[in-house]
């Protein structure tokens, strides 16, 4: 059972964007065509992604068996817990937009921050800018995220595909 709930580190980027823009797909497609009910289907995966990692998610075992291995992309390790910490922000605001849009029923607010998710998302995706990750940077460097959560990310030495490998 601690195995089902543990996340992988490391992570591979490469799935991690796919899974970054599949978010923002989703996410589009609610906002464009006003779908409430896939919101909270985009909460649901995200609160499974920081569960289990790809584990119990739809979309990342998509990703990880069926797309990436398709890719001629090597993979590139990166650290695991400020992916996590990711999506842990991508679910606190997935779950609130579902909240507000189909709890409260305060669309526009609903809207707005499922917008700001899907820009988070898009930045992933698209220009490898994890902003989940920076904030875990910052969050480290202020002293609030204890070092030995992620020794990976604090020693430049570690960053080596080897050293995160061992990791």
């Amino acid at each position: 059972m601690r195995r089902l709930f543990s996340f992988p580190n490391p992570v591979n980027e490469v799935s991690a964007r796919l899974v970054a823009g599949g978010v923002v797909a989703m996410s589009a497609a609610a906002l464009a065509f006003q779908l409430e009910w896939l919101v909270a289907v985009i909460a649901l995966g995200f609160i499974a992604r920081v569960a289990t990692g790809p584990t119990l998610s739809v979309l990342g075992q998509f990703v990880t068996r069926v797309v990436t291995p398709m890719l001629p992309a090597a993979p590139k390790p990166v650290p695991g817990p400020p992916k996590r910490f990711a999506q842990g922000i991508g679910a606190a605001f997935s779950i609130t937009s579902a909240l507000l849009l189909l709890a409260f029923d305060l669309d526009t607010a609903g809207w707005i921050v499922l917008g700001a998710l899907t820009i988070a998302a898009a930045l992933e995706a698209f220009f490898a800018f994890c902003l989940g990750c920076k904030i875990f940077a910052l969050l480290t460097r202020a002293g609030l995220i204890p070092d030995s959560i992620c020794e990976a990310c604090n020693d430049i030495r570690a960053r080596t595909d080897a050293a995160l490998e061992r990791a």
